[in-house]
């Protein structure tokens, strides 16, 4: 299985707030789309670099 490391824009966009920003808005529905139907395709990995920079944001959505 192929391995794919998540940067933490992909993560922000995973879990963020829908926004009304059009190319921000389709980032998000790109990246979601992504995460529903790819994402058991690959072995999807987390650097602690990423896993620090997420745990640094909005507490509520750094658990999700």
């Amino acid at each position: 299985m192929e391995s794919v490391y998540l940067e933490t824009s992909f993560i922000s966009y995973l879990v963020a707030r829908a926004s009304r920003d059009i190319i921000v808005a389709w980032h998000q529905q790109t990246t979601q789309d992504w995460w529903d139907n790819r994402r058991s395709q690959f072995e999807n990995c987390l650097s602690q670099v990423v896993i620090d920079e997420a745990s640094a944001g909005d507490p509520d959505r750094a658990g999700e």
